[in-house]
């Protein structure tokens, strides 16, 4: 029995363009900005669906967790059709629901990844990839996958709703201007696939402007809804501190770290001048041990003073009975240990001397777009934001930052109590 493909999907007009941009324009990247509710993943899945009959190989549909993955893609329903449903029956050998997995009679393979695990990337070969949701994706997925795509000459398609100016933003800019890319964005004004009326009674039931701006007309200039930081960056962009930033060479560079087990590391590199303290780079990598960011920072022209890093780099590791901080005061890197408290009072901390902090807009550019993201935690049943940080990429670049607010506190009160010490000795 001949099948026809798309199985049992019939592309709306504006959800055309990219199927042409692969089918007849032959294009390797491509990014939909489309709204809320546009069907950004019914095209995806059934684009996927296409390609892998017309080439075998391994293709992944990347979501930002494991969990969002299971949820919207292998369990998600539109118009009362599963979404892997559009693999026709006919089409599949094997199906793993615990890994997420089809495989083709063809030897093609299917799989949903959540980006919130990007080392169970590396070593894998996709010919191609769907990062749905890529706005709020970890990025270093794209970057892990990208050279392997590159090279096997893969495809990756992005879909996705703004969510302010982060790396999803930087991937919409370049790819407009790029021949090579297929690029669109499309609103509601452009699909016509949602209501005025739909959309007004929204904001009659407390949708915000910015909101609606956002997830609708595709606007990139609001916040996540529950960022930590987003007044404060808001306050750094008006004030001119993201800008370019002079590395002095004459000065010392502190580093603050957050260490990854198992996932990623990040470092923010600063210097301190006056009453600024600028934020001359950061880096931040998963899968790595300590001699390699050792290596790192030696590569750089830097003329490092403290290295600042959390408190559990003193737990002892079960295998070699050592601590990262023995291991790494044994390469060469001593660390200063910051003060344990409550990360509610670490973000205090890091709100109330943001007024004084510089970023460099291009070698903190993924730093500052952690900290766009870094949001609160949402409870879905309740309706409400929890009060605590929802862990993903982000993170990472923020614990790093809280912990440059709590040592920078700690050093502050430290040399304010070496001082009235000296003051009261000398009245003695």
């Amino acid at each position: 029995m001949e099948l026809k493909l798309p199985y049992k999907y019939y592309p709306r007009d504006y959800q055309r363009g990219v199927w042409e941009a692969m089918t007849y324009w032959k294009k390797k990247r491509m990014v939909c900005v489309w709204h809320r509710r546009a069907g950004k993943d019914l095209t995806g899945i059934n684009i996927m669906v296409n390609a892998m009959v017309q080439k075998v190989g391994v293709y992944y549909y990347l979501t930002p967790t494991y969990a969002q993955g299971k949820k919207i893609i292998w369990d998600g329903i539109h118009d009362a059709m599963k979404f892997i449903d559009h693999f026709p029956k006919e089409m599949i050998r094997s199906k793993n629901n615990s890994e997420m997995k089809i495989e083709l009679v063809n030897g093609s393979l299917f799989q949903v990844i959540g980006t919130d695990n990007v080392d169970t990337l590396v070593g894998t070969n996709p010919v191609g990839c769907i990062f749905s949701e890529y706005s709020l994706q970890d990025p270093l997925a794209f970057k892990l996958i990208r050279p392997i795509l590159v090279e096997n000459g893969g495809w990756a398609l992005f879909l996705y709703t703004p969510r302010g100016h982060n790396h999803g933003y930087d991937l919409y800019e370049m790819a407009k201007e790029s021949e090579d890319w297929f690029c669109e964005r499309l609103t509601v004004e452009d699909t016509k696939a949602i209501s005025v009326e739909d959309i007004e009674r929204e904001r009659r039931e407390g949708m915000d402007d910015e909101l609606v701006n956002q997830e609708y007309y595709c606007g990139f200039e609001g916040f996540l809804q529950g960022s930590y930081y987003a007044n404060q960056l808001r306050d750094a962009e008006k004030e001119g501190r993201i800008c370019t930033i002079p590395h002095e060479k004459n000065l010392q560079v502190n580093t603050y770290w957050d260490l990854g087990v198992g996932d990623a590391t990040a470092i923010w590199f600063m210097q301190q001048v006056g009453k600024e303290l600028r934020f001359i780079d950061y880096y931040e990598m998963s899968g790595e041990g300590l001699p390699y960011y050792v290596k790192y920072l030696k590569s750089k022209p830097y003329n490092y003073g403290r290295h600042y890093a959390p408190h559990d780099i003193r737990v002892r590791e079960l295998g070699s009975g050592r601590s990262r901080e023995e291991t790494a005061r044994s390469l060469g890197l001593p660390f200063q240990v910051i003060s344990k408290i409550a990360i509610d009072d670490g973000i205090h901390a890091l709100r109330l001397i943001f007024n004084r902090l510089w970023f460099d807009k291009v070698k903190c550019k993924e730093g500052l777009n952690a900290l766009r993201q870094y949001h609160k935690e949402f409870d879905d049943k309740r309706g409400e934001f929890k009060s605590k940080p929802f862990h993903d990429w982000s993170s990472h670049a923020a614990d790093a930052l809280r912990g440059f607010a709590v040592g920078h506190r700690d050093r502050i009160d430290r040399e304010r109590r070496q001082f009235y010490q000296s003051k009261r000795k000398q009245k003695a």
